[in-house]
């Protein structure tokens, strides 16, 4: 499992009949210790209505395809939770209301 943000969305008109109706979202890691950006963006089907901004936690490989909306689909990865807080060593490192406003302060 690994933190990301939600930080897009992927359409297709055109897909196979396997994901039509899945939601698809594009997503950027999150290095945990640091809260910062990491590695390559990716898309990942949504099995839990997260949003654009959002912090959420994804799975990759076979894991992808355990939740209701992604078994025996073509997924490599999934957001299976939105995120309401982080606590690291006794310290809060995410909170979604906090970041939420940083994120409005940003637009």
């Amino acid at each position: 499992m690994q933190v990301a943000r939600v930080v897009g969305n992927v359409v297709s008109t055109h897909k196979s009949e396997k994901i039509v109706g899945l939601k698809m979202l594009l997503v950027q890691p999150i290095d945990i210790a640091t809260f910062e950006e990491k590695g390559n963006m990716v898309v990942a089907f949504d099995a839990v209505g997260a949003g654009e901004g959002e912090v959420v936690l994804i799975v990759s490989g076979s894991s992808s395809r355990q939740t209701a909306l992604t078994d025996n689909k073509p997924s490599d990865t999934a957001i299976i939770a939105i995120i309401d807080y982080i606590d690291l060593k006794k310290k809060r490192i995410f909170d979604k209301e906090e970041d939420a406003k940083l994120q409005a302060e940003k637009e």
